[in-house]
């Protein structure tokens, strides 16, 4: 799936006579070319983009192929590949359309648009670098848009992807193990979880339910160890693992294939200013990206299947009245909350993280039941919702019942204890970076903000970076390497900004849901604002530092603390009474015997 290794690539014009011909090459290749209009393709990528243009032709663009493809196949149950694979694919186009808006805006290539010729030996589909070791990233490569804007290709290389061969009859679905569902037992609730923050979300809820009579099931679809479902000590909550291969077959299912490009696809385009981007190369690179797995984030269409079908066996072997889950867009909460409306079941979704308005790939949230953190969330709810029938409801975050509980001398000591092994000493001060897992760039560019920030601050302070949970081992291996002040240590990934903020005299993150953790706590906030980037914008309501500089981090940390807000403005953002979880047990409770309100 990585592009093949061919050096960085120009774009040159090398057409002549009025046939505006263009061509990806290498630097080296450049001078034989003769031209004056040339541009490096990483001064492309590297322009500005405006978010709201760009959002605009995403949403244009997934409509069209919606349009045109979204029933070529189907799961057994009858949901559009589509429907259930849209995130993974949306992100794909909006990578391709990035890049059409970045090449639209170079002048030269405006005033003589053409086809272009790809580069040899580059793939069509690459991978972006992350920190986090959950998503799989995909990009188009320039000789992906040069494929898309219609650019002849010798050889199909997405044949073995067409959508045709992604066809699939009930009969084909490849079969799954029933030995654990026969065991399973009747409950109230089915619960998924996939990642550790769906789990510690979930878990306070199961128990509030089992406290009332209600049995559940958890089902533990995660891929990786650190986001598995722990143990359930309450003996009413079964837990579930999903088979160890359930997620893990990737390729196409057989079926009937049409290997040869259709002649009368070349009407088939939409435009992306002005660029005509053919729909049925569109719709070969997005089976391309399905046709791998990616694990529980990102299944393939094979997993899918089995995946569909498994779910099945276990909702007709429990017979829930509720279907209880973190996430309903992403391809595994798309599926599940599709196969418990053909069983009936009701749907509820537990808002996890914090949104932003650029925080999710799809704005769309399927359940039948919306329960989000705080008031400001129950606007975007709505505005996302797509069941005919959804219900909105500001309970609050269950994981967050536990906050007034922690102990927050031992959480200092254990600040300390890092600093002291690390620098060899005890700042009288310490902050704690709750981090997200960005790519290397931005990951780079904010650490080395905050590093700054800090050493220009008065007073004598540490810095802990907590990485995010889904954040891959040696992301910080580079601030800790040359750090020296102010002195820097990593926290266990197993510990987090969650395990350790309550102990910290300030806590710096642009979207981290521990930044409203640390206001509930009373610690500091500082919200990491790069020009461009996201925040949880608790600075809008008086609840944080925003800073964009080093200068505005160190201010903020040399002056003294100051009260974050009113509840009021603290119940905006979130809701936070210690009842969260027992709220929404009710709730569950509720809708299943009085139905809709």
């Amino acid at each position: 799936m990585s592009p093949v290794a061919v050096g960085p690539l120009l774009l040159a014009r090398v057409g002549a006579d009025g046939a505006c011909w263009w061509a990806l090459v290498t630097e080296d290749a450049l001078p034989a070319q003769r031209t004056a209009a040339w541009i490096a393709t990483t001064d492309l990528e590297d322009a500005p983009i405006d978010r709201q243009e760009l959002d605009s032709h995403v949403q244009a663009v997934m409509a069209e192929l919606e349009a045109h493809s979204g029933q070529r196949a189907l799961t057994p149950g009858g949901a559009s590949w589509l429907h259930v694979q849209h995130v993974p694919v949306r992100r794909l186009v909006g990578r391709l359309v990035r890049k059409l808006l970045a090449l639209s805006a170079w002048e030269p290539f405006a005033q003589n648009p053409g086809c272009i010729i790809p580069a040899a030996g580059e793939a069509l589909i690459g991978r972006r670098e992350t920190s986090s070791r959950e998503y799989r990233l995909y990009t188009v490569s320039w000789s992906g848009i040069a494929y898309l804007l219609g650019a002849p290709v010798a050889n199909d290389p997405m044949r073995s992807a067409q959508l045709g061969q992604l066809t699939v009859s009930p009969a084909q679905a490849s079969p799954v193990p029933s030995s654990i569902l026969s065991a399973l037992p009747q409950s109230t609730v089915v619960a998924l979880s996939w990642s550790s923050r769906h789990a510690e979300t979930i878990l306070p809820v199961l128990e509030e339910l089992a406290r009332d009579g209600h049995p559940s099931v958890l089902v533990d679809l995660a891929t990786n160890s650190a986001d598995r479902y722990p143990e359930p000590t309450t003996p009413s909550i079964h837990l579930c693992p999903a088979p160890a291969d359930l997620l893990s077959p990737a390729g196409t299912v057989s079926g009937p294939a049409s290997t040869d490009e259709d002649p009368g696809d070349d009407d088939k385009i939409i435009r992306v200013r002005g660029l005509a981007v053919r729909l049925d190369r569109l719709e070969r690179l997005a089976a391309y990206v399905v046709e791998t797995s990616g694990g529980s984030t990102q299944p393939s269409w094979r997993a899918v299947l089995r995946a569909e079908t498994w779910l099945d066996g276990v909702f007709a072997s429990t017979r829930p009245h509720t279907v209880l889950l973190c996430n309903d867009t992403s391809p595994l909460g798309a599926l599940a909350v599709h196969a418990a409306e053909r069983h009936g079941i009701t749907t509820v979704y537990v808002q996890h993280g914090a949104w932003t308005p650029q925080s999710v790939a799809w704005p769309a949230l399927h359940s039948r039941h919306i329960v989000v953190m705080g008031e400001r969330d129950v606007a975007t709810a709505r505005a996302w919702a797509r069941h005919p029938d959804a219900e909105v409801h500001a309970l609050g975050q269950p994981r967050f019942d536990a906050l007034a509980g922690l102990d927050q001398e031992r959480q200092r000591r254990y600040l300390d204890d890092l600093l002291s092994a690390r620098a060899g000493r005890r700042p009288e001060k310490i902050a704690v970076w709750a981090c997200q897992p960005f790519g290397p760039d931005l990951l780079r560019a904010q650490g080395d903000l905050v590093l700054e920030g800090m050493g220009k601050a008065e007073g004598d302070w540490g810095l802990v970076i907590a990485p995010h949970p889904a954040q891959s081992a040696g992301s910080f291996d580079l601030f800790l390497e040359r750090a020296s002040r102010p002195p820097v240590a990593a926290a266990d990934p197993g510990i987090g900004a969650r395990g350790c903020l309550a102990g910290a005299d300030a806590v710096l993150s642009a979207y981290s849901t521990c930044g409203i953790e640390a206001v509930l706590l009373d610690v500091p906030v500082l919200e990491l604002a790069h020009p461009g980037g996201r925040t949880l914008g608790l600075a809008d309501h008086g609840l944080a530092q925003r800073c964009s500089s080093a200068d505005d981090i160190a201010n903020a940390l040399s002056a003294p603390s100051q009260p974050q807000g009113s509840r009021r403005a603290t119940d905006v953002v979130c809701h936070w009474r210690g009842t969260s979880a027992s709220d929404i047990a009710r709730l569950v409770v509720d809708r299943s015997r009085t139905g809709p309100a």
